[in-house]
């Protein structure tokens, strides 16, 4: 009867290993069946739903290529340097400044060399029309800036038709 129960619980579990190997198969194969399905339902996906590209034209590229980028910044530096003296009280007062003139217009930096006498006689002129003591602070100079790159635009509109100057700047800015 012993042997009965070993042949018996043998032949059984021969069945449930291999029932237990066929379920381990069917999920295997359900696995990769549905890995196959998600990926090929991707891709249809990606080809149907991801859109028409545009064709580009020949104009389209002409255009691209035809925008300019920002010229470089061009420094035109007015030689000599300044000095202009004041009167202030009883004493004899100085400002020697180096100035350069910042544009991207080769129309401007061209009419800056041949106009440099008349730049020159302006700059001069506003200068010396400033107060010494107000020059000895950050905004006085500011302010001499701005009003260096006003009259310097309009001189360069008047004369060169563009108004291109960008700044003016003090390289140097020496006060005694």
């Amino acid at each position: 009867m012993a042997k009965e129960q070993d042949l018996k619980l043998e032949g059984q579990e021969g069945e449930e290993e291999q029932s237990g190997g066929g379920k381990k198969k069917l999920i295997i194969i359900i696995a990769i069946v549905l890995i196959v399905l998600l990926a090929g339902g991707g891709a249809a996906a990606f080809f149907l739903l991801g859109g028409e590209e545009e064709e580009v034209t020949d104009e389209e590229v002409v255009e691209e290529v035809v925008e300019e980028p920002e010229l470089a910044a061009v420094y035109v530096k007015l030689k000599p340097e300044f000095v202009i003296s004041f009167q202030v009280g009883t004493r004899q007062r100085y400002v020697q400044a180096s100035i350069e003139i910042m544009t991207r217009q080769q129309s401007i930096v061209d009419a800056l060399e041949l106009h440099e006498p008349m730049v020159r006689n302006e700059v001069i002129n506003i200068v010396s029309r400033q107060e010494f003591a107000k020059l000895r602070t950050a905004e006085g100079r500011v302010a001499l800036q701005n009003a260096l790159k006003s009259a310097i635009t309009e001189m360069m509109e008047r004369e060169a038709g563009s108004d291109g100057v960008e700044a003016v700047l003090f390289t140097n800015f020496v006060m005694q």
